[in-house]
């Protein structure tokens, strides 16, 4: 009779033991990452009282393939137009936190005579908290609309970014053994141009080729479809000597910014709840109950550095950001634990021989600790808030207030300052893919050719095709911001202007014609001068080439309707009820929130004037998304229907009262928090001497896109204002909408 597989049998063992041991977590209502990690404890070569894994090499290989489908998994949760709408509080603080932890963390390592590069990598897992285990307590809790969550998975947003770039640092780092500032610094530049090629590359052609075969595709084709691109991009990531799992997470958020994101992240979370189980159950295994006994110290101090360094790292981050002292406290008390990443960055260690025998095993038990106190370190945020303000001295108070106020302001820009932000972003982004085709055609495409057209006529043929795969790119960083209302008002504004205007201009064709001129030199091997002068030639084709200019723009418009994504109905309803006045703090905790309409809702079916949530509950609804169309800013006559996902704004009080009455509905699903959902912000903008708005009611102002939740005067804020209310200069007028049309007001 034939055996068993060692691999089945492992795998066996493995599903059996962790689907045990969940249950028991499951009602002891622990997180169920944990319960994997405690299977893998039992399963594995340490513990006896059950029938152990025989072949470590094939779980290791399990695990590996788990790593890539929860990187994978993390990108479909990411998203590109996530990273622009978390803004800079999420980045100030995520900044600030992993400096600060990297820093506490190689300092206590140290301190306690760790290895050089374990110190590193101790410092890298400290840093990074769990998204999976953050989302769950926060909707556990009931916390999911709070104002400060929002914050809290914004930052998680940027860390799972940050998380990525940090294991292709430790790889290099790792592989040269010491800190060599050039090659350091090569890395991120390489990694940066393969982030941004990519990224354009895949946005552009990803969501296009799914719009194409739309109607071919079922579920099981989008599944095999999707882990195919999946496994397709890791090997990519791999030849250009990247770990797989940076290839996992691009993809991930390349097909998050299709239209089948969400159908994508249904079915492919079975397989990933699958492998990621094993990933964690494989990371259990690692775990040696006499390590821990032997080093029950230095995993005690890390517990405590962790939980007070998370916390003070965190709220002085968001502080840093603008954000006022109460939601930077509840946000960094909610960051407080070990996350997955740091299990990852761990077996990166291993798997490089470069750190530590011990470090896996500790941080592993740093990581369950810290994840029980999860809950109860948030529930200590608002004491701890309490207790610290009543001591803060009254000047401080009134200076972290006014900060606050301050940073949160848009402000006008110069107009110079906004033409060259968005003249370099361009040419900077139009630069990267041209280098990138140049660099895979001599890679791959130019060495076939020779070979198979050998002399002149190859090298034409040769430079043809980069020419035309490359001219939409040139024309691109020729002409973009030439045309652009801040070009035309600079150059009408002063005659001085004009000739740094000219500058940039002839900056950017130089740009082009060193490009043109490297391929050149490189194909038909002739003198630097012979190449500027042919280059000079194409680039004057690239420029007055009307089927480049159609070529370039058709790909450009192509590129921002995948990533803009669903188009949305729009609606200019400027709607006001009373004229209530509310103070300056309930005016800075007004934030977005999102809630899905169950079946069973008592809402369902009536109009938004007939439900009366701004009555009831002071919320505005400013968005409603059913199935792929998104209403934005909608009417009084808009009818709530099953599923309907309604986008409010409140404060944490008001948006409590409408969750406590929409989860009287049986079986009411809940929606993620705002931060992750899309455009709408909410934004104050303060009316400065000239504004064309200054003396016009709101009505005769016609703003557009935007509602006006209220104004902010000296003698009190104005919620909800009326159509007829004047605007006058010094108001500060508090928008919900999106970016574009707050900063066309500002």
């Amino acid at each position: 009779m034939a055996e068993v597989a060692p691999i089945i049998s492992d795998l066996a063992v493995i599903l059996i033991i962790a689907g045990i041991v969940t249950v028991v977590f499951k009602w002891l209502k622990q997180p169920v990452i944990l319960g994997y990690i405690v299977a893998g404890l039992l399963a594995g070569p340490s513990i006896a009282l059950f029938p152990t894994v025989t072949d470590m090499t094939d779980i290791k290989t399990w695990g590996d393939i788990g790593v890539i489908f929860l990187l994978f998994s993390m990108g479909l949760g990411f998203s590109f137009k996530k990273l622009m709408n978390v803004g800079l509080t999420a980045v100030v603080a995520t900044m600030t936190i992993v400096c600060g932890m990297i820093f506490v963390g190689y300092t206590a390592g140290h301190i306690m005579g760790f290895s050089h590069m374990s110190c590193i990598f101790l410092g890298g897992m400290m840093s990074m908290s769990s998204t999976a285990i953050v989302y769950k307590a926060f909707n556990d809790m009931g916390l999911l609309q709070q104002k400060f969550t929002g914050i809290v998975l914004g930052i998680l947003v940027v860390e799972d970014l940050m998380g990525v770039v940090m294991l292709v640092m430790l790889s290099t780092l790792a592989a040269s053994q010491q800190f060599e500032g050039m090659a350091m610094l090569q890395s991120v530049f390489k990694l940066a141009a393969f982030l941004i090629f990519w990224s354009v590359l895949g946005i552009y052609l990803v969501p296009t080729l799914l719009k194409k075969i739309h109607r071919y595709v079922t579920d099981e084709i989008l599944l095999i479809g999707s882990l195919g691109l999946c496994l397709g991009m890791v090997m990519i990531a791999v030849k250009a000597g990247f770990s797989s799992a940076l290839g996992a997470f691009v993809m991930g958020s390349l097909l998050a910014e299709t239209s089948e994101a969400a159908k994508i992240e249904r079915i492919v979370q079975p397989v990933k709840d699958l492998f990621s189980s094993v990933f964690f159950v494989s990371v259990g295994m690692m775990i040696d109950p006499a390590v821990i006994a032997q080093y029950i110290g230095p995993i005690l101090v890390l517990v405590v550095l962790v939980l007070v360094g998370q916390a003070v790292f965190g709220s002085f981050g968001v502080v840093l950001s603008g954000q006022p002292l109460k939601e930077a406290m509840q946000a960094g008390f909610s960051l407080t634990q070990v996350g997955e990443f740091a299990f990852i960055i761990a077996s990166l260690g291993t798997a490089l021989k470069v750190t530590d025998d011990f470090l896996y095993p500790v941080i592993v038990a740093v990581s369950v600790i810290t994840t029980f106190f999860t809950p109860y370190m948030m529930r200590f945020a608002l004491p701890a808030y309490n207790v610290l303000d009543r001591h803060l001295p009254p000047t401080l108070k009134s200076a972290l207030a006014r900060y606050a106020s301050g940073t949160m302001t848009v402000r006008h820009r110069s107009t110079w300052h906004k033409l060259l932000r968005s003249m370099l972003l361009s040419v900077a982004l139009y630069a990267v893919m041209c280098l990138f085709f140049i660099g895979l055609f001599f890679a791959y495409a130019e060495p076939w050719l020779m070979r198979h057209v050998p002399g002149l006529w190859g090298s034409l043929l040769s430079f043809a095709l980069i020419f035309v795969v490359v001219s939409p790119f040139l024309w691109g960083i020729i002409t973009k911001g030439n045309h652009s209302e801040e070009f035309r008002k600079l150059w009408a504004d002063s005659v001085f202007n004009r000739g740094s205007l000219v500058s940039l201009i002839l900056i950017k064709i130089l740009l082009c014609m060193v490009l043109v001129t490297g391929i050149i030199v490189r194909l038909f091997n002739v003198a630097s001068g012979v190449g500027i002068v042919l280059a000079a030639v194409a680039v004057a084709i690239v420029y007055y080439s009307k089927h480049i200019h159609k070529q370039s723009h058709d790909m450009e418009a192509q590129f921002w309707a995948n990533f803009a994504g669903n188009e949305s109905k729009r609606g200019t309803d400027m709607r006001g009820v009373d004229e209530a006045l509310l103070n300056d703090a309930q005016l800075h905790e007004l934030h977005l929130a999102d809630f899905t309409i169950a079946p069973e809702c008592a809402y369902v079916g009536q109009t938004l004037k007939e439900a009366a949530l701004r009555t009831r509950y002071q919320v505005n609804v400013i968005s409603i998304t059913r199935g792929e169309r998104r209403i934005d800013i909608p009417e009084g006559n808009e009818h709530l229907y099953p599923c309907d996902r309604i986008t409010v704004v409140g404060t944490d009080d008001q948006l409590s009262d409408l969750r406590k009455a929409l989860e009287q509905c049986p079986n009411a699903p809940s929606a993620p928090a705002a931060t992750a959902r899309g455009e709408m912000k909410i934004e104050h903008v303060q009316l400065e001497p000239g504004s064309p708005l200054a003396g016009q009611t709101i009505r005769q102002a016609d703003i557009t896109d935007c509602i006006i939740l209220a104004i902010g005067r000296p003698g009190g804020n104005l919620s909800n204002p009326s159509p007829d209310t004047v605007l006058s200069v010094g108001d500060t007028l508090w928008l919900v909408g999106k970016s574009e049309a707050i900063r066309r007001i500002a």
